[in-house]
């Protein structure tokens, strides 16, 4: 049999330096991975691609879905509906002028604090009398009518009349381009903004280059936006998929002229002012640190409202709030509650869904242009409109950043099904904060950015982590497969962890075994027979090895040596040992009546210590081995070897003897002896029985005789220890044999003359090593 390998344990510190090493190399690809993700999303959102804004806007949409802004009946603005009903009544649009004149002079009268007209009224309307009358054949039937209005007001002068006399509005439609020479409604726009309506002054930065601007305009006819005390923008500027958002408060000609948008103005001549003041950055109290920024706020009277840079309002939008509408025939029949227009903004538009004034928001797919500015002037008045702060951005990377990290480390730490559990938890925490941030401070905080680049980090972090268990599990596997039971094998797949590799110190209990009289058994067989042989030997013992959960170390031809308390912990590795030797001879029997008259019976020896050794890889770096090294390996297969001298098939190590007896097993003290490479004696024990295994008989009756004889040899006790073998001898069994002859060699030696001891010392002494005499 091959001799046991013999090495120092590896130092305790040397250990934990090999350990945190491991550590730190596994975690070092994660960290790098971590880093180049977090690295990518700063790349990413720095050059903030239109899918963000998108995503954003999805986001954002959704917010106002769960929580609308609830329609305030006291809100300052009603709208004037030129709805189904109404063109009914009134007939088709548009209506003649003197139409809208009635109502302007209706609603002056229940005391509208203004009127804005969402209509734009750039041509001379063709509903006038005499221009009906020319519409008439050639005749005297035309002339008569002709002759009958001569001298009559034409509608536009009724209806500028009635805007002279009406604190009003009418609007004008920006256009990207200007309008060419020569084409109608030119001058007209010239003449509009040549006398704007609005004085407009600016504190800081020239707001101009933020502001959403415009070349040219379809403007009212000259006599109309002359009366009227106010122009305003009725134009949008929707987003890509043409929802509306954002409305602007001031907008720009190509000549550098502020207009006003008709929310914006209609609340100016509601108040009586005359000026807009625009605050953008660098002005006092607007902090830019000397960058260009934008625009600020935008004060109308007496209210100062936050703007985005360019000039826009986010909206806050409400369902179409249908309470808010009047029926424009109640007006002109006299039928509205006199409260629903005095002191209020009053807007007239188009509600009727067939007039295409009809615009997209985050709440509806289609809802009136004239509701958009009434929910503007709500804002403006109270103050609710949506705000996305400067330094959300900032809060949006901090957030995505500290995920990242925190992704990473948790990869490193919990296992990917912990980790993707945590993960999803804090993403939705951030969700659902950036909601809360929007339901109770209408904060518009995106946790798109956040949440996809926390996943993806996520994402990455754990597959690779799996991708790393993945592969230590089938090298676990294919590592001891064939060394631990099965059940141990996946234990350690699935908690590598638990695998200290590269060696460490620990107690083991370590076994070897091997077939006695091989030589003689093996004789007759050719190399197939033989192997066949050892085969069908091992396999058994293998078995029961495994099932008592001890890790084979290796076959050493028909020897075996196997450990416990390796790979994994296991607290009671010297009986698990223990009831391994002694199921090994049951298997051995069984062997034996199997194969009777095809091999000669087989008898083994069993040698078993308990120890601190060093266990894990051990070799080269091309080649090695998960193995156990130590002296205690040594003394375990010392004593294997001893189990021929000493007749029985098990010897113990004193450390396992104590171990095991605790537990119940039954073992016999049978000597002291000096094994090779050892000054020291050790105690030896033979294992006879245990909880699972019956005490044979012979031992049962022998263990007092045996200890006596023991006890005796020790003590000097010539004459007790002859009595006891005197007693061992009447037992007359094989099992004995061997043990009484070694004690019988050493009473005949320790009884030798003194004359002899004097006169052969030499004699004597080699007489006293070969009875293995210790003191």
């Amino acid at each position: 049999m091959a001799e046991a390998r013999k090495d120092g344990p590896t130092r305790p510190n040397g250990q934990r330096r090999r350990n945190i090493g491991r550590k730190l190399r596994r975690a070092g690809p994660l960290a790098l991975l971590t880093f180049a993700l977090i690295l990518g999303g700063l790349v990413v959102r720095a050059a903030d691609p239109g899918v963000f804004g998108q995503l954003r806007n999805i986001v954002f949409d959704e917010f106002q879905r769960l929580k609308p802004r609830p329609y305030d009946p006291n809100s300052p603005v009603r709208v004037v509906a030129i709805d189904n009903a109404s063109l009914e009544r009134l007939g088709q649009w548009p209506w003649p002028r003197a139409v809208l004149a009635d109502i302007l002079l209706k609603l002056n009268e229940l005391g509208a604090a203004a009127v804005g007209v969402d209509v734009i009224l750039a041509e001379p309307d063709r509903m006038s009398p005499e221009n009906i009358a020319e519409m008439l054949p050639e005749g005297e039937s035309r002339q008569a009518l002709l002759s009958a209005l001569e001298g009559a007001p034409r509608n536009d002068m009724i209806l500028a009349s009635a805007l002279l006399r009406t604190p009003s509005v009418i609007g004008v439609a920006l256009d990207k381009k200007a309008a060419a020479p020569g084409v109608d409604g030119a001058s007209a726009a010239d003449e509009a903004f040549a006398k704007p309506k609005a004085g407009f002054a600016f504190a800081g930065d020239d707001p101009r280059p933020f502001l959403p601007a415009f070349e040219g305009a379809t403007a009212p006819l000259a006599v109309l936006s002359s009366a009227a005390a106010g122009l305003g923008a009725l134009n949008w500027t929707p987003d890509r998929d043409r929802v509306v958002r954002k409305v602007p408060l001031i907008f720009t000609m190509g000549d550098g002229t502020f207009v006003p948008g008709l929310a914006a103005e209609s609340l100016r001549v509601a108040q009586g002012a005359s000026t807009i003041v625009i605050r953008a950055s660098n002005a006092s109290g607007e902090t830019a640190f000397g960058e260009e920024t934008g625009v600020n706020t935008v004060r109308v009277g007496a209210l100062e409202v936050p703007t985005s840079a360019d000039g826009g309002v986010r909206m806050h939008f409400s369902r179409n709030a249908v309470e808010r509408h009047i029926p424009a025939w109640w007006i002109t029949e006299g039928v509205v509650p006199p409260d629903e227009i005095a002191g209020r903004i009053i807007l007239i538009g188009a509600t009727a869904p067939g007039l295409l004034d009809i615009q997209a928001t985050p709440l509806e797919p289609a809802v009136p242009g004239v509701e958009i500015h009434a929910q503007l002037i709500d804002h403006m008045v109270f103050g609710n409109a949506l705000v996305r702060p400067d330094w959300a951005p900032g809060l949006e990377v901090l957030v995505f950043v500290a995920l990242a990290i925190l992704f990473g480390v948790a990869a490193g730490i919990l296992t990917p099904v912990k980790s993707i559990v945590l993960g999803i938890l804090l993403l939705t925490g951030v969700g659902v904060g950036a909601y809360y941030a929007f339901a109770e401070s209408r904060l518009l905080i995106d946790p798109a950015f956040p949440v996809l680049g926390g996943a993806l980090t996520l994402l990455a972090t754990t597959s690779w982590v799996a991708i790393r268990e993945g592969r230590e599990r089938r090298w676990v596997r294919s590592a001891f497969g064939r060394y631990v039971a099965s059940d141990l094998v996946e234990d350690l797949a699935s908690n590598p962890d638990r695998l200290s590799l590269g060696g460490e110190l620990k107690p083991m209990t370590i076994l070897f075994t091997d077939i006695r009289g091989f030589t003689t058994i093996s004789e007759g067989m050719d190399a197939q027979s033989l192997t066949a042989f050892i085969n069908a030997f091992l396999t058994p013992l293998t078995n029961v090895i495994l099932r008592h959960k001890g890790t084979v170390d290796k076959y050493m031809g028909d020897a075996i040596m196997a450990f416990w308390n390796a790979p994994l912990d296991d607290a009671d590795h010297a009986a698990h040992a223990a009831e391994t030797a002694l199921d090994m001879l049951i298997a051995l029997d069984a062997f034996n009546a199997a194969h009777e008259g095809i091999y000669k019976p087989v008898s083994i020896g069993i040698g078993l210590n308990t120890g601190d050794c060093c266990v894990g890889n051990l070799g080269a770096d091309q080649r090695f081995d998960y193995s156990v090294i130590g002296d205690d390996v040594n003394v375990a297969s010392r004593l294997e070897g001893q189990t021929k001298t000493y007749g029985v098939p098990i010897l113990i190590g004193p450390r396992t003897a104590r171990a095991i007896m605790a537990k119940g097993y039954a073992c016999i003290a049978l000597d002291e002896i000096k094994v090779k490479g050892k000054d020291i004696p050790i105690e030896i024990f033979t294992l006879v029985g245990g909880p699972n295994h019956k005490v044979p008989e012979v031992f049962e009756n022998a263990k007092g005789a045996i200890a006596t004889m023991v006890a005796a040899y020790r003590d000097n006790d010539l004459t007790g220890m002859a009595a006891a073998l005197a007693a061992l001898k009447t037992f007359d069994a094989p099992e004995l044999a061997a043990l009484v002859n070694i004690y019988e060699e050493r009473l005949l030696v320790l009884t030798l003359p003194q004359e002899t001891a004097a006169e052969q010392p030499e004699a004597v002494t080699a007489l006293k090593a070969a009875a293995g005499i210790t003191g």
